[in-house]
């Protein structure tokens, strides 16, 4: 028995099988002028839920695309038109020299949004729950994500407000908080993440830039003193070459900041990852993830291959390289019985993603 058949969840699709839908999905949605994304995204779905097996069983997805729409119009409605006049009027009140009450709706905006995002979160993975069958049973949850979305905004004000130390604290609070909601059949999901098992990790990524900081006050410090240090009276003698080493070192600052970091910053997320997808459990089951740093590097580095190499046109296959990523990666242990699995009592909205599609969020 091979390792695929071995673990609990499996994809049994390729590239290949997905070509066409992938290819198909993007002149279909050129055509419509963005209008069949909606349509795409459920192809999209349909066809990787299809390939991914749960034990004996191969998932569902039975969403549309006209509920994906319809989340779409309600969010565009009720907030983005809104938002939209909102705009002018701030504009309109700054030539006004009314800049303070400008400045006052445009946080009071920031905000509203900030909250929409919480909101946006939680509604996105109930709809998605909703619409994932396995043996005829669907999850779902009867949260609508209005509490949710208060419960982000302070919990993210809080992890930054000390001074980002609690911000390992506010993912894993919030991440419990949104899988604790949910529930498949009749059995409720229990995230049990703890930010202890993570703060080592940030810590590295948190103390790291101070550091260089420190270091770069020096450098400038050691620059200045060099600018304005009386030139030397012998005229043949060598010059120092301070200013090289000078060059380097902000050279290497450079280098730090936009590889070293992010990478640290990969590391943070991985292990974060690991460890909530890991203190997730339904029932008798417990979940695993195993991804480390080094897989999530192969897969970014993978995505930015191929979207470079084709001019931008492998954005088509990201989404089937994530989740068959994610799938892979994914693991359970425990038993089941489905003698035991009764529907879900949960609501099923009836309408898509709308907020979560504003917001961009969705994307492992």
């Amino acid at each position: 028995m091979n390792d695929q058949t071995d673990q609990a969840f499996g994809f049994e699709g390729s590239w290949r099988e997905f070509a066409p839908i992938a290819f198909t999905n993007l002149l279909l949605t050129i055509v419509t002028l963005g209008v069949y994304r909606f349509w795409a995204t459920t192809r999209t779905r349909r066809y990787l839920w299809s390939r991914t097996r749960f034990i004996d069983e191969r998932l569902e997805w039975t969403g549309t695309g006209l509920e994906l729409l319809i989340g779409f119009l309600i969010v565009l409605v009720l907030f983005g038109i809104p938002f939209l006049f909102l705009n002018f009027g701030m504009q309109a009140m700054v030539l006004r020299g009314q800049a303070p009450l400008a400045g006052a709706l445009g946080t009071l905006s920031f905000a509203v949004i900030f909250y929409l995002a919480g909101v946006a979160r939680l509604r996105m993975l109930r709809y998605r729950l909703s619409r994932t069958w396995w043996h005829g049973i669907r999850g779902g949850s009867n949260d609508k994500g209005w509490a949710y979305g208060w419960s982000y905004v302070w919990r993210n004000i809080v992890g930054w407000m000390a001074l980002g130390l609690l911000i390992p604290w506010s993912m894993t609070s919030l991440w419990n908080d949104r899988w604790n909601a949910m529930s498949f059949g009749p059995h409720r999901f229990r995230a049990a993440a703890m930010p202890g098992q993570i703060f080592r990790r940030f810590l590295l990524f948190y103390i790291v830039p101070f550091l260089l900081l420190l270091l770069g006050i020096y450098a400038g410090v050691q620059g200045a003193f060099y600018e304005f240090k009386p030139a030397s009276s012998d005229a043949g003698g060598d010059s120092s070459p301070f200013p090289v080493a000078l060059l380097l070192f902000f050279f290497l600052i450079a280098l730090f900041f936009y590889i070293v970091l992010p990478l640290i910053a990969l590391a943070y997320y991985a292990k974060f990852f690991r460890v909530a997808v890991s203190s997730m459990s339904l029932s008798t089951l417990d979940f695993q993830f195993s991804a480390r740093t080094k897989d999530w590097l192969k897969l970014i580095l993978g995505d930015i291959a191929l979207v470079v190499l084709t001019l931008g046109i492998g954005l088509i296959f990201l989404s089937y390289r994530h989740w068959k990523f994610f799938i892979v990666h994914l693991d359970a242990s425990g038993e089941i019985s489905l003698s035991a699995l009764t529907q879900s009592s949960t609501d099923a909205p009836g309408q898509g993603e709308g907020l979560a599609d504003a917001f961009d969020i969705g994307a492992i």
